[in-house]
C-alpha cells in the first residue's frame, strides 16, 4: 500500500508539472547586474536561469523581454508583468504581487577610495555637500533611502541615471563622488563596460545603518491564474529555501566581493 501511494503522488506532481502554466509567463527584465545580463535581445544571469530551471518540474514557459528599468518596474504597476526579478519588497509592490524572498542582501555607498574619512550615515552623507551622488532611476532601497534621495535632489548634488553602466561611468571619470547600491550590481557593470575596465580595485563600499539588510527575491503578480499563482508559488519558494541563487552569486563573483553585501536566505 506504501508503495502504491508512494507512486500516485509521484503520478500527480509529474501530472502537475506536465500539466504546466495555462500560458506563458511574462518576465520583463532590465540589466542587473549579475542577476539580469541583457546582450541584446539574449537574457541570462542569476534570475532567469533561476527561473529556466523551473520549466522542467512544472511546464511553464518563462518569455524575457528586454526593457529599461524604469518602464520594467511601471509595467510591473500596471499589471503587465506576470514575474518580476529581482524585485525588493515594498508596500507598494504587495498590493500588486506576491513576495518570494530568495536572497539577503543590502545596497551601500560605493565610491572610489580616495582617502577620505569614512561615512557613517544617510546624516553623515547629507552634511557632506561637496559630494556628489549618482544613483539608477527605479531602485528601492526602503523608505530611509527615498527619504536620503530627496534631500540629495534638494541640495542639487544628485545624478538619476537609467542604467548602472552609466553611474559607473561617471565615477569612472570623477563627475559623480559616489553611488548608492549593491556592490555586485556595479561589479557586473564594470565586468560588461570597456571603458571603465580597472574601476572595480579602486572602488571601497560603505555600510550605513539606513540601509540594512533586506531580502531580495520575485514578485508574482496576483493577476495569474490561481492555479498558475499557486504553481510558481511553490516552486520558487523551493528555490528560494535551497542555496541556488548564492551558488549563482558565487559563478559571477569572486567571494570577497559578496562579503558585507550578499547572504544566503
Amino acid at each position: 500500500m506504501k508503495l502504491l501511494a508512494a507512486a500516485l503522488v509521484a503520478l500527480a506532481a509529474h501530472g502537475a508539472a506536465q500539466a504546466g502554466c495555462s500560458r506563458d509567463i511574462s518576465v520583463p527584465v532590465s540589466s542587473n547586474g549579475a542577476s539580469v545580463i541583457t546582450d541584446g535581445a539574449e537574457v541570462r544571469g542569476i534570475y532567469p536561469d533561476v527561473l529556466r530551471s523551473l520549466t522542467p518540474r512544472t511546464g511553464c514557459h518563462f518569455v524575457f523581454s528586454v526593457v529599461p528599468r524604469a518602464r520594467q518596474m511601471a509595467m510591473f504597476n500596471a499589471g503587465k508583468v506576470d514575474v518580476l526579478v529581482p524585485a525588493s519588497r515594498t508596500p507598494e509592490r504587495d498590493r500588486i504581487g506576491t513576495f518570494i524572498p530568495m536572497i539577503n542582501h543590502r545596497a551601500m555607498l560605493i565610491s572610489v577610495n580616495s582617502g577620505r574619512a569614512p561615512i557613517t550615515s544617510a546624516q553623515d552623507l547629507l552634511a557632506r555637500r561637496d559630494l556628489r551622488v549618482a544613483v539608477v532611476r527605479g531602485f528601492d532601497y526602503g523608505n530611509h533611502y527615498a527619504t536620503l534621495i530627496d534631500e540629495l535632489q534638494k541640495q542639487g548634488r544628485l545624478f538619476v541615471e537609467v542604467d548602472v553602466i552609466a553611474v559607473a561611468r561617471l565615477l569612472n571619470s570623477g563627475s559623480a563622488d559616489l553611488t548608492i547600491m549593491g556592490p555586485t550590481l556595479m561589479a557586473g557593470a564594470i565586468r560588461r563596460e570597456p571603458r571603465v575596465h580597472g574601476l572595480q580595485e579602486k572602488l571601497k563600499a560603505e555600510a550605513i545603518p539606513e540601509l540594512p539588510w533586506s531580502m531580495t527575491g520575485a514578485y508574482i503578480a496576483n493577476t495569474l491564474a490561481p492555479e498558475d499563482h499557486a504553481l510558481l508559488r511553490e516552486a520558487l519558494e523551493k528555490a528560494g529555501k535551497s542555496n541556488q541563487i548564492m551558488e549563482g552569486y558565487l559563478q559571477y563573483f569572486r567571494a570577497d566581493v559578496l562579503t558585507d553585501s550578499v547572504r544566503p536566505r
